[in-house]
Formats: C-alpha cells, sequence, structure tokens
C-alpha cells in the first residue's frame, strides 16, 4: 500500500511540474511545448494519479 501511495504522489508531483512548466513556457510565447506539457499535466498524468489512489 505504501508504495501505491509513493507512486501516486511522484505522479502528482510530475504533473504539478509539468503544469507550471507549461504555463511558464505560455507566458513566454511558446506555441509548440507549452501545450504538450499542458495537455501531458491535465489529460494523462493527473488522471493516472487520480486512477492510481484507489
Amino acid at each position: 500500500m505504501k508504495y501505491l501511495r509513493k507512486s501516486r504522489n511522484l505522479i502528482l508531483i510530475a504533473a504539478i511540474v509539468s503544469i507550471v512548466i507549461g504555463f511558464i513556457t505560455l507566458a513566454q510565447g511558446s506555441i509548440s511545448l507549452a501545450p504538450i506539457l499542458l495537455v501531458l499535466g491535465y489529460c494523462i498524468l493527473v488522471p493516472i494519479a487520480l486512477i492510481k489512489g484507489e
């Protein structure tokens, strides 16, 4: 059980980092990297972290 909690936390941290870097690159004017990072964070990593938590 501890392993699942630890992996869920790591995936959630990766999602937050991806989202923050995505917004930073978006503010700098990136039109290719920012959407990729934001989609990775919001649509892939956050749901995986929530599903693993069950």
